[in-house]
């Protein structure tokens, strides 16, 4: 059996964060929200779908009409922040692009 993700203290957190422009933090989780219409949403679901499938991590996603709201934390630590959460971070940054997602500031 694997071992839990350890989480990352305060001190990496916020460097993480500094290191992931947009993405705030929200408790024990990191989120961020990206202006784009609801069937660009869903292409960009399914694109971010087939990644996290590869990698075996997810974000909690919010798709309305005009936005969409990624929420990433490490379930398997005790819903904590761990380097797996900035990585999928980063690879939304890079989807959300592609897609012609605009960052919004919520």
């Amino acid at each position: 059996m694997a071992e839990a993700p350890v989480p990352l203290t305060e001190d990496e957190i916020e460097s993480a964060l500094r290191d992931a422009p947009g993405w705030r933090r929200d408790g024990d989780e990191i989120t961020r929200t990206f202006g784009i219409r609801y069937h660009g949403g869903v292409a960009l679901i399914v694109h971010v779908a087939d990644i996290e499938r590869l990698i075996g991590h997810h974000a909690d996603i919010d798709l309305r009409w005009d936005h969409i709201r990624f929420a990433i934390t490490t379930h398997d630590a005790g819903h904590k922040l761990t380097p797996a959460d900035f990585d999928l971070a980063h690879r939304i940054d890079t989807i959300a692009r592609a897609h012609g997602a605009d960052p919004l500031n919520t």
